[in-house]
């Protein structure tokens, strides 16, 4: 989730753009505070979008959309829930225009300030009884936003930290990221356990929906000053230009080293597909198919979180034991594996719905915490920073973007066969395309030779 100036002018425009700014921050950045500075950044990110995703199981059938059956609400609700990823990668190819033009200052700022707003806005949205379709409308509008400013609050932090870290550490400051997204699901799961089981139906449907969009917006906040913060010092500054991590245009990208950002996205696909299908697509296939109580659902995903979180620091160690583009093949591997007993897990009551859980939340903690940036050695170091970004884009949009609505729609319809199928599919893809990353390099280093 990175960016590059070109060669004969390293720094760009930008430079003079922060330099006033950055006169103001005195103190050096060390590589402790940058790790902490990508948490924060990446938990309150992912705090937005469980917060969107869990209401599109609990909230949004009902009140965007009480004219239709509870499943075919929630699929419009996950609709409009992957509105986000495909607004991921323009808001990428935004950003970097505007980080060359005014800074990286400027670019996360206006990004943060777009989510904070959309979420708010989400927030105070009236439901469909009171503006009717143009409550639709406007959620749609919202949920564009934030993707807009998800793409657009890339920092480069986790590149700098892969790029800076000792040698045979690569792995273990790959996954710091990633940290983020198991934090900000167990905040997000276990406000709205909170909220669905203390208050009545009525009363969480009417405003108690809401005040997990506030507490985002809150968490916004502080994620911009602590990120404006690292951004804007000297250590960050001057270690970004020296490795070239600054913005390119997308389209040059595309033009040069497209086949790179595709093989990115593809190496990524089985764990981001699994994503969303341990996440949201249970919460939606339980309280649609099954008796067992929400809360107790989000208890045990709240459980699987923190089991993915150790999953993730492990992954660390695998990758600098074994290989990062080895530890995500095997990953991929078992990820085809436990998609075979997904239909026996999910049709077997509370107990094989536990065990889907875990075991998921484990094995994506395992692979998600390398799918960062595997192959984006492959990028030239001009392109390295948004072909990082864009790459990452990509594997949202083609693996975790459609997952809720593809899994839950075939599933309703054909069984859970068709949760597996996908599941499996997305294994095969990671495969694959790090089969031919393989080769690419192998053919490369052959021609060196």
């Amino acid at each position: 989730m990175s960016s590059l100036g070109y060669a004969a002018s390293p720094v760009g425009s930008n430079q003079s753009a922060d330099q006033h700014t950055r006169s103001a921050v005195h103190d050096d950045v060390t590589p402790g505070e940058i790790a902490v500075g990508v948490i924060i950044g990446r938990s309150s990110e992912y705090f937005d979008f469980f917060v969107f995703g869990i209401a599109s199981v609990l909230v949004f059938p009902a009140v965007f959309f009480p004219h239709f059956s509870k499943l075919n609400g929630t699929l419009l609700s996950f609709a409009i829930f992957s509105i986000a990823f495909i607004a991921r990668p323009v808001g990428t190819a935004i950003s970097m225009a505007i980080q060359r033009r005014w800074g990286r200052a400027a670019k996360m700022t206006i990004a943060l300030f777009l989510l904070g707003v959309a979420t708010v806005g989400i927030a105070f949205l009236p439901g469909y009884d009171s503006i009717g379709r143009t409550a639709i409308v406007l959620l749609a509008l919202f949920r564009f936003a934030q993707g807009l400013a998800l793409g657009g609050s890339w920092d480069g932090l986790p590149s700098l930290l892969a790029m800076t870290a000792p040698t045979g550490k690569r792995g273990w400051y790959a996954m710091i990221g990633q940290l983020g997204a198991p934090l900000g699901f167990v905040i997000a799961a276990g406000l709205f356990a909170y909220l669905y089981g203390t208050l009545s139906e009525s009363e969480f449907l009417s405003w108690g929906w809401r005040y997990p969009f506030f507490v985002a917006f809150a968490l916004n906040v502080v994620a911009l000053f602590a990120r404006l913060q690292l951004v804007l010092g000297r250590t960050y500054t001057q270690a970004m230009q020296e490795r070239e991590l600054e913005p390119v245009s997308v389209t040059r990208l595309i033009d040069e080293e497209g086949g790179h950002v595709a093989i990115g996205a593809f190496a990524a696909l089985a764990s981001f597909a699994l994503f969303h299908l341990v996440t949201v697509f249970p919460l939606s296939w339980i309280s649609l198919y099954s008796d067992q109580p929400i809360t107790e659902v989000l208890l045990v995903q709240m459980v699987g979180a923190v089991c993915a979180a150790f999953a993730i620091v492990a992954s660390g160690k695998l990758a600098d034991r074994f290989g990062r583009r080895n530890t995500l093949g095997a990953m991929a591997v078992l990820i085809g594996l436990f998609s075979l007993a997904t239909p026996l897990l999910l049709s077997s009551g509370v107990v094989g719905h536990d065990i889907f859980i875990i075991v998921g939340f484990v094995l994506l903690g395992l692979s998600y915490g390398q799918s960062s940036g595997t192959v984006t050695a492959n990028f030239s170091p001009q392109y390295r920073y948004t072909g990082a970004a864009l790459s990452t884009d990509m594997a949202w949009l083609v693996g975790a973007a459609f997952a809720p609505v593809v899994a839950l729609g075939l599933s309703s319809r054909f069984g859970l066969i068709a949760v597996s199928l996908y599941l499996l599919s997305g294994a095969v893809c990671t495969l694959a395309a790090l089969g031919i990353n393989r080769a690419l390099e192998s053919r490369e280093s052959a021609g060196a030779d």
